[in-house]
């Protein structure tokens, strides 16, 4: 099947570009000034809007309800296609720390809806966050943390997962993580470090020995001091990728243009860390096994402790760009790439270049998400 998306801006190579845009057979085909389609092409009419590449979330527990945790084949399906309708194209579904037998029924879970799903954001794969975590720093994470580093479990649930792992929080405090994260990387894992009080030196360590990223940087982490910079000294000194919840309760918008200013675009990754109550009213929720109320869109447990939040990728966009004065092209690499390139999906995903899965946005001129394709599919 062919579809030509015409008469929008294209973002290509970092700019909008006044062009026209086909997909066939579920890639992007190439882009044409004057586009001529066939017989049998069908039309989608972008005048007036932004053509961008899908929005890629590696980072997220859930919505609309479902809750990865405890979240069903079909389950998986609704967050998957409310994602869709806020412009995530490819997601990675985090299951935060639980019991083995409850990982192990959420990574199966997962991969049935992997192998059999249809009008939704695709799931690229599992996050596992947890569960060598720092208990001092454990947020919103349930009572399962792990006080050594496990290869043997991390294997197993890898083999369940059929190898559709891609990405691991581990905090470096933890005895034996730094050694272990060359182990875990050879079983095909990106490492990120968070959920953690680590002095510089441990950070380093792990970052030095392969960790690609900062798990919600500045949240669940010990903050800088002069005298000891800590993890998070660390993680901004260093070329690590920084994941960023901007949702202006996590990160203030001030933290966020420092992050930006530190780290720079090629650095920073725009997350959700959404739980189910996204895209619904406030109320009570869960995350995994722990009570979550949600007031004025802002999810805490009962003792205040902030569980995630109700962010959309659409609405991070919207955010960034007010937070930061940022135009859209600048932005959007928070969003596409730079995540694709963490989990090392960026050959097939993140862009809109010709071969790469036909994963497009439309946005109006306010970056609201008016339409989703994904694999060349428009999401209804």
């Amino acid at each position: 099947m062919r579809t030509w998306i015409k008469g929008g801006r294209v973002y290509i190579s970092g700019k909008l570009q006044e062009t026209d845009l086909l997909l066939e057979d579920g890639k992007i085909c190439g882009f044409y000034p004057q586009g001529t389609p066939g017989s049998g092409d069908e039309v989608y009419d972008a005048s007036g809007a932004y053509v961008v590449p899908g929005f890629v979330d590696i980072h997220t527990h859930g919505g609309f309800g479902a809750d990865v945790n405890g979240a069903s084949c079909r389950d998986f399906e609704k967050i998957g296609h409310f994602f869709a309708t806020q412009g995530t194209t490819s997601w990675l579904c985090s299951i935060l720390t639980d019991t083995r037998e409850q990982t192990l029924y959420s990574i199966g879970e997962a991969l049935a809806h992997k192998r059999n799903h249809k009008n939704c954001a695709d799931l690229a794969g599992i996050h596992l966050e947890g569960p060598f975590l720092a208990p001092e720093y454990k947020g919103a994470m349930p009572e399962y943390l792990l006080r050594t580093a496990d290869v043997a479990l991390v294997r197993e649930y890898q083999e369940a997962a059929c190898g559709n792992i891609r990405y691991m929080t581990v905090s470096p405090e933890v005895f034996g993580v730094p050694e272990a994260i060359p182990q875990i990387k050879a079983l095909g894992i990106a490492v990120a470090i968070g959920h953690s009080g680590a002095d510089y030196e441990t950070a380093w360590k792990c970052i030095d020995q392969g960790a690609v990223a900062g798990t919600h940087v500045m949240n669940a982490m010990r903050l800088l001091h002069q005298h000891a910079p800590a993890i998070m000294g660390a993680v901004l000194e260093s070329d690590v990728y920084c994941e960023a919840i901007c949702d202006g309760r996590h990160l203030h918008p001030g933290t966020v243009r420092f992050l930006l200013k530190m780290k720079g675009i090629d650095r920073m990754v725009a997350i959700t860390d959404s739980i189910m109550a996204a895209g619904l009213p406030d109320g009570e929720y869960k995350l995994g096994v722990n009570d979550v109320v949600v007031v004025d869109g802002d999810a805490k447990l009962k003792d205040g402790t902030r569980a995630g939040s109700t962010l959309t990728t659409g609405q991070a966009l919207k955010n960034l760009i007010k937070f930061t004065g940022k135009t859209l092209d600048q932005i959007l690499p928070v969003l596409t790439i730079n995540p694709a390139r963490v989990v090392g999906l960026d050959k097939t995903i993140g862009s809109l270049e010709p071969g790469k899965d036909a994963d497009v946005v439309i946005l109006d001129e306010a970056y609201n998400v008016k339409d989703t394709f994904v694999k060349g599919n428009k999401i209804v």
